[in-house]
């Protein structure tokens, strides 16, 4: 048996005080242990319990009973239930909040809306468990105490979970429009870090302005190259002859 009746104690008493079953059945069923049945049958223990009659709850069944005083190996089978308890579902919003916690609601709502100003209103009084008088407040710094305010993670403070914290962030960008693309301002790093061939740059035409500046170098060259020095001195004895 995996299960224990619901009251496990006023069970064994009343067990013990209607029925003739061993100390250990009584025991198995109750998940108790073999010394503290004897307990209950000596009055040492569970003084002042009443006994619960498990017939009634339709935890065990008269026929179930009966087995087990006829045969003290028997072990006692916990009736099904009839009855289909509606699994419970947690509702949602924040869980509660211990009043010497509360005094810091103020402190999250600040952090929320310094480090995920794309959460709604309505979003944040989910989490922290606010009003909207209050974030407003907040926002607009009219707050009774906003001097004294500090950001503080409502994780770490116990008012919400991780996860809920994560789930209202990624719904929040879910309902943000896409920023458009304005294109590319910087190139990859994979084309300005990649080595240059200088075999291409020199296979490369030359603009206008380059042709024309090595024209005139030539040009200046071969002027250079045409003028004769033995009649520059020539010249120059001429001259001073003429004086």
């Amino acid at each position: 048996m995996n299960n224990a009746p619901l009251m496990p104690k006023a069970t064994a008493v009343w067990l013990v005080e209607n029925t003739s079953l061993s100390f250990d059945q009584i025991a198995d069923f109750c998940k108790l242990h073999p010394l503290e049945v004897k307990g209950i049958a000596d009055g040492e223990v569970a003084a002042g319990i009443k006994g619960h009659d498990p017939i009634t709850s339709g935890q065990l069944t008269r026929d179930e009973i009966a087995r087990g005083e006829a045969n003290p190996e028997h072990k006692l089978v916990l009736a099904a239930s009839k009855v289909r308890l509606p699994e419970i579902k947690r509702r949602g919003g924040p869980r509660y909040t211990p009043l010497s916690r509360r005094q810091d609601r103020p402190n999250a709502i600040l952090w929320l809306l310094r480090n995920h100003p794309e959460l709604k209103d309505a979003q944040i009084m989910r989490l922290v468990g606010t009003t909207k008088t209050t974030l407003q407040a907040i926002r607009e710094r009219t707050h009774w105490n906003s001097a004294n305010l500090s950001p503080l993670d409502p994780v770490t403070l116990g008012l919400c979970s991780q996860i809920d914290l994560d789930f209202e962030v990624a719904r929040a960008n879910k309902d943000r429009p896409p920023v458009p693309d304005s294109g590319a301002t910087l190139v990859p790093a994979e084309i300005t870090t990649a080595p240059r061939d200088h075999d291409a740059e020199r296979a490369q035409p030359a603009s206008e302005e380059d042709v024309f500046g090595a024209r005139q170098a030539a040009h200046k060259d071969e002027a250079e190259d045409d003028i004769d020095v033995d009649s520059v001195f020539a010249k120059l004895k001429g001259l001073k002859t003429k004086e």
